[in-house]
């Protein structure tokens, strides 16, 4: 494994970005530097068609923000690093491929706001916390944290969450809304990479449409949303995914799609 704090490796057509910073993953510059060259590594690579984001360590994915590196800061340096991150996580969103994040352990601040910038988020079983308790340093949850949680829960649970700075557990974080699904923590990273096999198989040209299709018409109103709905899928009527998979359905069969 790489000694970058975060590093990409692939397997086949699906990517893993795996955070390892002992002791618990919390974050400074060469971090969120490390974070962004993984996004553009994974990016980069037309081989791969999913990236699953997890941790190195047993008990935290990402514990936050490294509060001694903050405080050595002065505010400029700081926003650097914010606006660092800001770049980084939203690569994620912006690609056609499909992040999903494995939260393995706490995932409090700044980790919860990297699995929210993520596509999908799964989830061990276990007694450990996510949130954002950045309130309860006088800050305010800057890495994505407070636009990203209200468009994921609705803004009434998301204020209460980050007003008062309180922690949940993977339980909680599935009724809220916030992780797709729990597993058990001996099975979590297995099960990810059943889910992501699957997509990396799918309709790639469909997945990275509807990607855009969603984070691009959350931001408007109804009609100019189904405006970009349609202008995404008219090019997917012309593909040979769309003709594979219309045929596969017609004569019973499971479509192999290309990507074209």
């Amino acid at each position: 494994m790489s000694d970058a704090p975060v590093s990409f490796s692939k397997s086949g057509n699906i990517g893993t970005i795996t955070l390892n910073r002992p002791p618990a993953n919390s974050y400074e510059m060469e971090f969120m530097q490390a974070m962004d060259a993984a996004i553009d590594a994974a990016n980069r690579d037309a081989e791969v068609k999913v990236v699953i984001l997890k941790s190195a360590s047993e008990k935290f994915f990402c514990a936050g923000a490294d509060i001694k590196a903050f405080m050595a800061n002065d505010t400029p340096a700081n926003m650097k690093m914010v606006a660092t991150a800001h770049k980084a996580l939203g690569k994620m969103a912006d690609s056609p491929k499909v992040f999903i994040a494995a939260i393995n352990g706490h995932a409090l601040g700044g980790g919860l706001e990297i699995a929210l910038a993520c596509d999908l988020r799964y989830a061990a079983e276990g007694d450990y916390r996510m949130g954002l308790p950045e309130v309860t340093l006088g800050l305010l949850s800057g890495n994505g944290g407070t636009q990203r949680l209200p468009r994921l829960i609705g803004a009434n649970k998301a204020l209460e969450l980050m007003l008062t700075g309180s922690t949940f557990t993977p339980a909680d974080a599935l009724q809220y809304g916030v992780v797709n699904k729990l597993f058990p923590a001996d099975q979590l990273f297995a099960e990810v990479e059943k889910i992501a096999g699957r997509l990396a198989n799918g309709a790639s040209l469909a997945i990275a449409n509807i990607k855009k299709a969603v984070y691009q018409g959350i931001e408007l109103d109804l009609q100019d949303g189904l405006k970009v709905e349609r202008e995404l899928v008219e090019p997917l009527f012309n593909s040979k995914d769309a003709a594979e998979g219309l045929t596969a359905f017609v004569e019973k069969r499971k479509a192999v799609f290309q990507g074209q």
